[in-house]
């Protein structure tokens, strides 16, 4: 796979990711059909929009293209249809979210080296681009994002998006390394839930 095609492939799949993550948060906050969809749209954007306005590309993609918004709007759709097989599934918004997580970070990353950032910036603007759309859901599903009370969340992504920065300016394989960048930071994610993984935290007393 080319690199012309394999990154648009890794925005499409995690829009989707993110848009059924939102939807099944909306759905377990007994949210009608249009809150369904609106927190899927906003779940599966926000990273992008962000992302887009921070590199000066105004105005951003998911308001110029139809796709984005298309994607999420679906996902919503999807989730309304088929919640209860979604949900047997062990964790599935912890699951789906990890795989948007891992793909934005990933995409992110290369939408800014390709703008031209250095390296951290690229890196953190891939982070910002993988936790936007969950800090966003978690807000407007009134709870407190993940990101600030689950450790190994942004920490998940950072990694994803620095292993391919690294790959990048080793010039490795484009596909082998943004797979792999993108499966490391669902695996750091998805272990730390498993395994309880923690940061150490300050002592009030």
């Amino acid at each position: 796979m080319s690199a012309l095609s394999l990154f648009p492939l890794l925005d499409i799949l995690g829009t989707l990711a993110f848009g059924l993550s939102g939807a099944m948060v909306a759905i377990r906050r007994e949210l009608d059909l249009f809150g369904i969809l609106v927190l899927a749209a906003a779940t599966g954007t926000a990273g992008g929009i962000t992302r887009d306005l921070m590199l000066g590309r105004t105005p951003p993609e998911a308001l110029t293209d139809l796709a984005p918004l298309a994607l999420s709007a679906a996902a919503g759709l999807v989730a309304f249809a088929a919640a209860p097989t979604i949900e047997r599934f062990p964790r599935p918004v912890m699951l789906l979210d990890a795989m948007g997580l891992g793909l934005f970070a990933v995409a992110g990353c290369q939408k800014a080296l390709a703008a031209g950032l250095a390296p951290p910036g690229a890196v953190l603007l891939g982070v910002i681009t993988a936790i936007g759309g969950g800090i966003l859901r978690d807000i407007m599903a009134a709870e407190i994002p993940r990101v600030l009370r689950e450790e190994v969340y942004a920490l998940a992504a950072l990694a994803g998006a620095a292993a391919y920065a690294a790959a990048h300016h080793l010039a490795w394989p484009e596909t082998a390394s943004a797979a792999g960048a993108a499966l490391l930071a669902v695996a750091i994610r998805l272990a730390s839930v498993r395994l309880g993984w923690r940061l150490p935290r300050a002592r009030r007393r």
